[in-house]
């Protein structure tokens, strides 16, 4: 029997489309023994409409701890998705310091001032070589802040098909490295399947590569409604299985536990 949690979770918060409350009853019914929300928090470029800023998050904070202590049937968890961003780790780090947290995802959504996911413009006369190297560069300089506890959607970067001229299999190699060496987990990212790409992050052909690694992994649906928590779990859980994993990150109070499938 599998120990499910869902560590990723966006309700109106940030840019989730429903309140914390509406998510527990299709957790419940999905099997879950543990929900987590981790809204969108950047710390740069004023904020945008799909993240909270500093300010947000006691009031945030609040609602899930009320929610928490309401709830009996499931196993509520507060988290946030923090953007990283070269330069404002300290930043994050006040935040976080002062914020009492039972994980901390690091998301990199920013090459520059643009996100990578708001639209396929985004990939227009650049060199996708360059792209992919630098949105990989990024993401293990979040691993190697020590700010995080999961890496979100490791390539995102994917998310259009724009795909690099070689095989990026080197580049996930020294990504997992960065991984293992900052002791930091990933996640499968199952809301990849409702995106552009129409598959998991990452992608499902590396996945052996962070075992080999010896990665710590958890799968998150990373839903912004109800009716996506948990959604193609027993699907990333095999993905898991075949690439030789045989146990989950769990999260509590900043601190990691291995639990066996």
């Amino acid at each position: 029997m599998i120990y499910r949690t869902d560590y990723h979770v966006h309700s109106l918060f940030s840019d989730g489309k429903a309140a914390p409350e509406d998510y527990i009853a299709p957790a419940v019914a999905a099997g879950l023994e543990e929900i987590g929300f981790a809204e969108h928090l950047t710390l740069f470029l004023g904020s945008p409409d799909w993240s909270m800023n500093a300010s947000g998050v006691e009031p945030y904070l609040k609602h899930i701890g009320n929610l928490s202590r309401k709830v009996s049937n499931i196993r509520v968890r507060t988290g946030l998705e923090v953007d990283f961003y070269p330069g404002k780790e300290k930043a994050i780090q006040s935040v976080l310091e002062r914020t009492r947290l039972d994980y901390a995802i690091g998301s990199v959504h920013y090459l520059g001032d643009s996100t990578v996911d708001m639209g396929p413009e985004f990939y227009d006369g650049k060199d996708i070589d360059s792209v992919w190297e630098d949105y990989f560069s990024h993401v293990a300089s979040a691993a190697a802040s020590g700010l995080f506890d999961i890496i979100a959607h490791c390539d995102l970067v994917r998310i259009y098909g724009f795909k690099p001229s070689s095989d990026p299999e080197k580049l996930y190699r020294n990504l997992a490295r960065s991984f293992k060496i900052h002791d930091v987990a990933f996640e499968v990212n199952t809301n990849g399947r409702n995106r552009p790409i129409g598959d998991f992050y990452p992608d499902r052909k590396y996945l052996s590569i962070f075992r080999e690694e010896d990665v710590p992994v958890c799968v998150n649906s990373d839903a912004h409604m109800p009716s996506r928590v948990a959604q193609h779990f027993d699907e990333a859980y095999d993905l898991l299985k075949s690439a030789g994993y045989s146990e989950m990150a769990a999260f509590k109070n900043r601190e990691r536990y291995m639990i066996p499938f």
